[in-house]
């Protein structure tokens, strides 16, 4: 079975937890709630989909494969020249941007909350990554790049804030108007 479809099991199953659980709960808060925790929930799967699936296929084979430990010499393969980590510490940082951007959006965060938030959603991938794939490694340089992302992204959120607010104010409004027709009167 290609590592597509196998991929494909784990998207399946997030899709229906989605539009069986999750869709319901955040359409009866709003749909400013709706589009920012669907933005977040979007962002995690493609987050779980590049960092750690196929994930339920791979559960009857964890155990098939030695537990390799977490890397804990911070940017180890930086300073020994070995592959190519500027570009994983900057995509690293990429990909947490959006999370600290969203985080305090969808929780109403302080900078604190955003950041061990963030830690724990990169420390839990770190951790299950050699778990789920013999060939997949953890490393706390990718903790602490991740952490930066997620430091970033909550910045950006500081200063968009003001029109993160009108747009959501917006769609609350629209969402909260009755419906005019034209031929109505007042």
């Amino acid at each position: 079975m290609g590592n597509g479809i196998k991929c494909f099991v784990d998207i399946i199953v997030l899709i229906l937890i989605y539009v069986i659980y999750l869709f319901k709960k955040w359409k009866f808060k709003g749909k400013d709630v709706l589009l920012v925790n669907t933005l977040f929930y979007v962002y995690i799967i493609l987050v779980l989909y590049v960092t750690l699936m196929p994930i339920i296929v791979s559960l009857p084979f964890i155990f098939n494969h030695p537990y390799v430990p977490m890397n804990m010499l911070p940017f180890d393969d930086y300073f020994s020249g070995r592959g190519d980590t500027v570009r994983q510490i900057i995509l690293n940082i990429i990909m947490m941007i959006p999370f600290g951007f969203l985080m305090p959006i969808s929780k109403k965060n302080n900078l604190f909350m955003c950041i061990l938030r963030t830690f724990l959603f990169s420390l839990g991938i770190e951790l299950l990554q050699p778990l789920i794939s013999g060939f997949r490694s953890s490393d706390i340089t990718d903790l602490i790049t991740n952490t930066i992302g997620g430091i970033i992204g909550y910045i950006l959120y500081i200063i968009f804030r003001p029109f993160v607010n009108v747009i959501l104010n917006s769609i609350k409004s629209n969402y909260n108007e009755p419906n005019m027709h034209s031929g109505d009167s007042v």
